[in-house]
């Protein structure tokens, strides 16, 4: 039994409830996909006088796209929209508000291929270098940079890592990444040392608040750091090392991948590092230099040796 005329708003209200609670969205996933549902419904409405999410047919859909693109938005920033308006409408289908899904038929913009920044091995270690460790929160800024580039973690993974999630033993850590998904990722002895004795010597001397004693990484005030906070650290330092480069917490994940994929690590061990759903995903980093496309060619084709 299919529902008429059910109104935008009563549509992305169930639509947030749905994504956020049976596919454990993170809030800033919940609030793009959102965002991205509302500029169809505002279209929809102005636009094409359609005040129903039934009465929207895959010519509307097309419309729409034209619109955003006539606006001067970016392929990128077409496709992100267009990826919640198709979460939207699957949503409405199997809640079977509507029989056929608009947007089924709809191709998404074509994404060039996006090379990511990366530091060279030179250039961070002169942004370590860069690191006074005198200064009360050295150390700990060491350990993050350490941690960042050791490890591949999102600045939100960092941010959130707990003591009681680091397996000393077994050389693991555990994160909770994108869409709530954990996963263990290794950590070198040399990437433990930094954060052992930042805990050690700094952490352990502070006045941590209640709530945060199992954060690893903490503010002056004791508790824990905030994404705006790191990337704070991270352009004072870039620009206290001069490198001309546009460096975020970020770019220590691409050099991360890049420098393992360089040295030949294998692509589907990273991306279980990396925590990528898809191997596509994580095969841009073999796009970054192509001496290592050819010294691959040369090192492993038969006709090469």
């Amino acid at each position: 039994m299919y529902f008429y005329n059910m109104n935008w708003s009563s549509a992305i209200l169930g639509f947030k409830s749905y994504i956020m609670l049976e596919r454990s969205m993170s809030v800033n996933s919940v609030e793009a996909y959102q965002a991205d549902v509302e500029k169809l419904a505002q279209f929809a409405e102005q636009t094409l006088g359609k005040s129903s999410v039934q009465e929207i047919v895959h010519s509307d859909i097309e419309h729409f796209l034209g619109f955003i693109h006539d606006l001067g938005l970016n392929s990128r920033s077409q496709a992100r929209i267009l990826s919640g308006i198709r979460a939207f409408y699957k949503y409405l289908v199997l809640e079977d508000i509507i029989k056929d899904d608009p947007v089924e038929l709809i191709e998404s913009p074509k994404l060039p291929k996006k090379i990511p920044d990366v530091l060279s091995k030179e250039e961070i270690d002169r942004l370590i270098a860069a690191i006074d460790l005198s200064h009360p929160q050295g150390h700990r800024n060491k350990a993050i940079i350490e941690t960042l580039y050791g490890c591949g973690l999102r600045v939100t993974e960092l941010t959130q890592l707990k003591l009681s999630n680091i397996f000393r033993d077994l050389s693991y850590l555990r994160v909770i990444g994108k869409g709530n998904k954990e996963r263990l990722i290794p950590i070198a002895p040399f990437t433990l040392k930094h954060i052992d004795y930042y805990v050690n010597h700094d952490r352990s001397h502070m006045d941590i608040k209640p709530g945060f004693e199992d954060f690893v990484f903490l503010n002056r005030r004791g508790k824990s750091l905030t994404r705006v906070m790191i990337f704070t650290i991270i352009k004072q330092l870039v620009a206290k090392s001069g490198i001309q480069k546009k460096v975020s917490p970020h770019t220590f994940r691409h050099s991360f991948a890049t420098h393992l994929v360089e040295a030949g690590a294998d692509l589907r061990a990273i991306q279980e590092m990396l925590g990528h759903e898809s191997i596509l995903t994580t095969e841009i980093y073999t796009h970054l230099d192509n001496s290592f496309l050819k010294d691959t060619l040369y090192r492993y084709h038969p006709m090469a040796r």
